[in-house]
């Protein structure tokens, strides 16, 4: 696939499979493009299949919500 369909694919993948909008899952992959994620798949067109896509989608969100504050529980 092209480069172009791979982020599609990726963002596709982090929208269906962890339940954000499209829009969060568009800035999540542009946000990871911004920080040169996707170098290596831009470079290595092996890199850009449906099986790394998931491990990629995976990493990605899982890289967001690392980044997130702790949810505070109010005092009873």
């Amino acid at each position: 696939m092209t480069y172009e369909e791979y982020l599609d694919e990726v963002t596709t993948l982090i929208f269906e499979k962890f339940g954000v909008s499209e829009a969060a899952a568009i800035k999540l992959v542009m946000a990871a493009q911004n920080k040169e994620f996707f170098v290596r798949h831009d470079d290595d067109k092996n890199l850009r299949n449906v099986d790394q896509a998931h491990k990629d989608a995976k990493a990605i969100f899982d890289a967001a919500q690392s980044k997130k504050p702790a949810v505070k529980s109010r005092p009873k």
